[in-house]
């Protein structure tokens, strides 16, 4: 099931263009497959004056994650997360913004329970694997995370 981008922005906190996914290609229980095209835009949030570096990679894979827990979460209210921490990133380029192609980002849940979710990433362009690692994301608890 394909989702486009304003389908996407109703599914997580990101407001305007911080929402940096395209569209969800595919997902089913244990991952997401998501495209991004907004590297390449220059009003793009995460740049800086010398352009948009690989971590923020991160960052769009941390949305694809996002996606994913509201997916899963369909019929409920999601649950608040927050990136906690990354581990074995792997960089293979230096300048998500020098890539012509779109971004493919792959999210691969490997677990999660009530306190979060840890995923292997990755985010390719084509056939080059640009940025790998695995992430964990840390729920808010359910108290705090009331008005």
């Amino acid at each position: 099931m394909r989702i486009d981008h304003a389908g996407i922005a109703r599914r997580i906190p990101h407001a305007g263009s911080m929402c940096l996914l395209h569209e969800v290609v595919s997902w089913d229980a244990q991952q997401i497959h998501a495209r991004a095209i907004s590297h390449r835009q220059a009003d793009n949030p995460l740049r800086n004056p010398e352009g948009l570096g690989i971590a923020a990679g991160i960052e769009y894979a941390a949305q694809a994650m996002a996606v994913h827990g509201s997916l899963l979460a369909e019929g409920s209210t999601p649950r608040p997360g927050r990136l906690a921490s990354t581990r074995g990133v792997q960089c293979h380029t230096l300048w998500l913004d020098r890539v012509d192609g779109d971004l493919d980002i792959v999210a691969r849940k490997i677990s999660g329970d009530d306190a979060g979710m840890l995923y292997d990433f990755e985010i390719s362009a084509g056939q080059q694997i640009l940025l790998s690692g695995r992430a964990s994301v840390a729920f808010v608890p359910r108290e705090a995370a009331r008005p």
